[in-house]
């Protein structure tokens, strides 16, 4: 039904394709991005594939910590591959070139598995707040079926965040103007080209994407200020493991979310800086996850040596 529908929208555009400026236009620089961003997606495919693998494979990885960050995982997986495959393809290429209908495809996977790392995280903190803050009550709130339901609601809230911004992408005139000036359809960018005034839009991109960022970092921060709070009254041991656990959750937050709320969460201006922050949560971010969730996390360690010895005998 989607693609029928963007194919309408597209008869009525003049535009048919779009070009990427890109990260530079410099041949040299292309192919030393190529290069980057290759092993950069390489790696993220491994370390997220592998975060998953273990945990699936682990009898000791069984709490709804564990769970949730499988589906973090996931989404870095799904989130990276939205964006990364046809970055590296560009950089091979002198004109940097996508379809309308892969322009709008685009738009809604980068918002619909974006929102679902933002949510996942958010349950991630809720998670460790029960676990630390309620010990007692954390195996009736936080079972097997509330984390499933959890998860449905997660995917209900980003089919509804991806779906407006579609809705507001696919309403858009391009009149004839295609040049975008990033590496990747968005609708700050796409806001750019067309032949309208912009204002009511980009107050709706404010407000559906910068001020829902905005906000869950803001709960997000909070959650993980009463968590440590609260470990004034736990053992030195309790306090060591529950602060190794919370920084890297806060590490994976504070590096996500800034870069976002930099880009959505302010007035509808374009900076040159723009584009290297966007590869930061873009490419960045989705590889740097598994880093800091194993280096960091002594049984996710422990885990992924036993399932290497196991592999090797």
């Amino acid at each position: 039904m989607l693609p029928i529908f963007i194919e309408i929208i597209e008869m009525k555009n003049n535009v048919t394709e779009f070009i990427f400026l890109g990260l530079t236009q410099d041949p040299v620089k292309k192919k030393i991005l190529f290069a980057v961003f290759l092993l950069f997606y390489i790696a993220t495919m491994i370390g997220n594939l592998l975060i998953i693998l273990t945990i699936k494979t682990s009898p000791t990885l069984g709490t709804p910590m564990y769970y949730f960050l499988t589906q973090l995982s996931l989404a870095d997986f799904c989130y990276s591959s939205t964006i990364a495959p046809k970055l590296i393809l560009n950089s091979l290429l002198k004109k940097e070139t996508i379809s309308f209908n892969e322009c709008m495809t685009q738009v809604v996977a980068v918002h619909f598995f974006g929102c679902m790392e933002i949510l996942i995280l958010v349950l991630m903190a809720f998670d460790r707040y029960v676990a630390i803050c309620k010990p007692l009550h954390y195996p009736i709130i936080m079972n097997q079926k509330v984390c499933g339901n959890l998860m449905i609601v997660v995917l209900m809230l980003s089919v509804l965040h991806s779906s407006t911004q579609i809705l507001i992408a696919l309403s858009l005139p391009f009149c004839g103007p295609n040049v975008i000036d990033h590496y990747f359809c968005d609708l700050q960018p796409l806001l750019n080209l067309v032949c309208i005034d912009t204002y009511v839009f980009k107050l709706l991109v404010l407000f559906n994407s910068g001020i829902e960022c905005l906000l869950s970092f803001l709960i997000l921060m909070m959650s993980y200020i009463l968590i440590l709070y609260s470990l004034r009254n736990h053992s030195a041991e309790g306090k060591r493991k529950a602060l190794s656990t919370c920084t890297s959750h806060i590490i994976v937050v504070i590096l996500f979310f800034v870069p976002c709320i930099f880009i959505y969460a302010r007035p509808p201006i374009n900076y040159p800086v723009d584009k290297m922050v966007s590869v930061f949560y873009t490419i960045g971010t989705p590889l740097l996850n598994p880093l800091i969730y194993t280096l960091r996390n002594a049984e996710v360690k422990t885990a992924m040596e036993k399932l290497w010895s196991k592999k090797a005998s």
